[in-house]
């Protein structure tokens, strides 16, 4: 079974209430679940939080609700504990994570990442994009001459359940998935949620 999870906690700092926060005319976690709704590989999704606002306004958007542990809703938990608990409760062979905090995705997005991990025996993958920024103070280099590295923007990732239960999201036999830039926006800010806005307004326009 594939599985989608999408972790939805409250107590936001820097933007207080954000995952339900109105971006574009719906909650931010809306553009997430209407998303992994329409993934046709994904066998069965779950929004999981502590949250009985959360919880409505997921399964108003047709989502599942996962109960989360109030120990796995803290500050300083991380996106592992609470994938690792969703396995617990829903076993599964591959955990897909999708984080209501992207959510500019083109459609397909989330079948062609799965598609890329049955195809290839990747035991993980996650979408990105290539930076070749340059540190101040070595010598310059021009930039198309720099290799550049592959940075997770937290988009998509799908994991095989043995590597999640190992507590990591890149196995040894890693993928990555380059997406546009307009998808690897992370809202963390208001800054961030202006940008998804933006974006969001002209794709919407443009449909």
């Amino acid at each position: 079974m594939i599985l989608g999870v999408t972790p939805a906690r409250s107590g936001s700092k820097g933007i207080p209430d954000k995952n339900i926060r109105d971006l574009g005319g719906r909650p931010l976690l809306a553009w997430t679940v209407e998303a992994a709704l329409d993934a046709e590989l994904i066998d069965r999704y779950v929004v999981s939080t502590e949250d009985a606002r959360i919880a409505h306004v997921a399964r108003g958007c047709g989502a599942e609700v996962l109960d989360r542990p109030a120990e796995l809703a803290a500050d300083d938990v991380l996106s592992m504990p609470v994938a690792q608990h969703a396995l617990e409760c829903l076993p599964a062979d591959i955990v897909v994570l999708l984080q209501a905090t992207s959510p500019v995705r083109g459609a397909g997005l989330i079948d062609r990442c799965i598609r890329r991990v049955l195809d290839t025996g990747a035991d993980s993958l996650a979408t990105g994009y290539v930076s070749r920024a340059v540190e101040y103070g070595p010598p310059a280099r021009r930039r198309q001459d720099i290799d550049g590295v592959f940075v997770d923007d937290g988009n998509v990732y799908v994991v095989q359940a043995e590597v999640i239960r190992l507590g990591r999201w890149c196995g040894a036999r890693p993928e990555r998935f380059i997406v546009s830039r307009e998808e690897n926006i992370d809202i963390d800010d208001e800054f961030d949620f202006w940008m998804a806005e933006q974006i969001l307004a002209r794709r919407t326009a443009a449909s």
